[in-house]
This record gives C-alpha cells, sequence and structure tokens, in this order.
C-alpha cells in the first residue's frame, strides 16, 4: 500500500505545535497525489488546513489506533516516529504512573523527579530468573538479563546507561548495581552501588559545569567495571571516569554557561578545603610559596 492511500478520512496526523510540540488532527478529506492541502480538524473542533508541496510532498506523520496506545514496548506501535514516542511515554507516565517502556532491548527510562516503591528486595526476587519482557519494563529486568547471560555464557556483559543532563543516569546505574548485590548474594552490609558511587563528590566538583539546562551537569563520562568470583558473587568494583568537552572547564560557549574552576586552599590545621567557584574564564590556580618545592 502506498503511504498516500494511509491519509483517508478520519484517519488522525499528529501536526507541530509551539506549545504542545505536537497536537492530534483528524483528516476530513482523502489527501490525493497533486492536492497541495490536507483538511484537518483539530481535537477543539477548529478546522486546520496543513500545506503540502505537491511536487514533494511531506505530509505529517500518522497517528497509532488507541488500542495500541500505551503498549509497553514501542517497536509493537504501528508507527514509530517521535510524536508516536512521546506520546506513548505520556500515556504510560500520566495516565499509569509508569516511568519504564521497551523499545526492543532497550529501556526507556522517565525521571520522576521522586522516590517510588519499585525497588525493593521483594522486586529484585520477582525479577530475578525471569526472562527479559515476561514481566513489566524495569531496570531490574535489563540488569538480570545481563547477569544471566554472563552466567550461563561465562562472558563480561555490558549495560550502556545514556541521556541527557538531569534524565537519571546515575541513580539507574545504582537501581542495577543493587540488583547485582542482592541476587549474587555478596553477603556484604554496605551496599555495593554506595562503595563505587563514594568517589563521586570529589569527581564531580571538578568537572562539573552549570549550563543552561542544568545548575550541575555533570562533565565526566564513567565506566563502571564489577567483579564476580566463580560462583557470581560480587568481589569487587571499581569507576574510571573520562573528562568530556574539556573547553566548558577552561572557557565559556556563552553568558548563561559557565565553568568550574577548582581552587584547592591548604589550611595549616591537618585539614584541607575544596572550594568551588564558578568564572566566566579560566583562572589559574598559584601553589602557596610554603608549599612549593
Amino acid at each position: 500500500m502506498a503511504v498516500l492511500e494511509l491519509y483517508t478520512k478520519f484517519n488522525r496526523v499528529w501536526i507541530p505545535d509551539e506549545e504542545h510540540v505536537w497536537k492530534s488532527a483528524e483528516i476530513v478529506k482523502d489527501f490525493h497525489s497533486g492536492d497541495n492541502v490536507l483538511d484537518l480538524l483539530l481535537e477543539d473542533g477548529t478546522e486546520y488546513c496543513y500545506t503540502v508541496d505537491p511536487s514533494k510532498p511531506q505530509l505529517p506523520p500518522l497517528r497509532n489506533p488507541d488500542i495500541l496506545v500505551g503498549e509497553n514496548d514501542l517497536t509493537a506501535l504501528s508507527y514509530l516516529h517521535e510524536p508516536a514516542v512521546l506520546h506513548n511515554l505520556k500515556v504510560r507516565f500520566v495516565e499509569s504512573r509508569i516511568i519504564y517502556t521497551y523499545c526492543g532491548i532497550i529501556l526507556v527510562a522517565l525521571n520522576p523527579y521522586k522516590q517510588l516503591p519499585i525497588y525493593g528486595d521483594a522486586i529484585i526476587h520477582a525479577y530475578s530468573g525471569q526472562n527479559m519482557g515476561d514481566m513489566d519494563p524495569h531496570i531490574f529486568a535489563v540488569a538480570e538479563e545481563a547477569y544471566k547471560q554472563m552466567a550461563r555464557n561465562h562472558k563480561n556483559q555490558s549495560i550502556i546507561v545514556s541521556g541527557e543532563s538531569g534524565a537519571g543516569k546515575t541513580v539507574s546505574a545504582r537501581y542495577a548495581m543493587r540488583y547485582f548485590a542482592v541476587v549474587s548474594k555478596s553477603g556484604s552490609k554496605t551496599r555495593v552501588e554506595d562503595k563505587v558511587l563514594a568517589s563521586n563528590p570529589v569527581t564531580e566538583a571538578i568537572g562539573n559545569a552549570k549550563t543552561t539546562r542544568n545548575d550541575n551537569s555533570s562533565r565526566f563520562g564513567k565506566y563502571t567495571e564489577i567483579s564476580f568470583d566463580r560462583r557470581y558473587r560480587i568481589i569487587g568494583a571499581n569507576m574510571r571516569t573520562y573528562l568530556l568537552e574539556k573547553s566548558r572547564v577552561i572557557s565559556t560557549l556563552c553568558l548563561n554557561i559557565r565553568s568550574t574552576i577548582l581552587i584547592v586552599s591548604f589550611c595549616f590545621r591537618q585539614t584541607m578545603s575544596v572550594t568551588t567557584t564558578y568564572s566566566t574564564r579560566f583562572v589559574p590556580v598559584q601553589t602557596p610559596q610554603s608549599l612549593r618545592t
């Protein structure tokens, strides 16, 4: 079936909107090749004419049927594009209070900016031993799949946690490590994720910067490695950091983006204080005369 044949009366599409990014509209008249206007009816009852170039028709993306809205896997949608993804995530989050959604083997997570009661030991044990897809989408399902593949195939596994500033990457990594600590029965009274992330404050103090979207945006990429013994219990972990966007540490791109400068002052009372200040240009740190060799 040609794409143009789908733009018939009563089908719905997504059109760009300055306030809501995308808004839904219903087609009120079949669209044919050569037409320069797609007649639409907005949800508020307003008629709208969507202009189309007949030589290069770029029609708005089609909306999925209501029966597919709220699917826990985005690959199950008939049309997979930006408005379809955003709408599905919105419906799941606003109406069902669900922050996790699959997209194949990828887990999409929304940051609720509050604690949720879905990370306790009972939830961990519920996901332990289950196949990915058998239960609702969750960070524990991804962690279980990696843990199971490691034990079954005796090969190293990797979980990539990616997202924009403030998306919740560090928290997601913490929950994954908590899952490994519980299912591997490491026996440690101190949570492994707390030990691994204990060095974060020092690292972040050197590399964080204020941006237009986040007052504490990390300039570091992190690689966390967790080691297991032959019985797949955690025996150690380490975290490596990689400084990203070095230009932001010594320069600024605009007036609303500031770089972070670390100033270390040594106090002769057997203590050391670290103060982080912000500047729009690089300020070299002078070493006290008494500490020079």
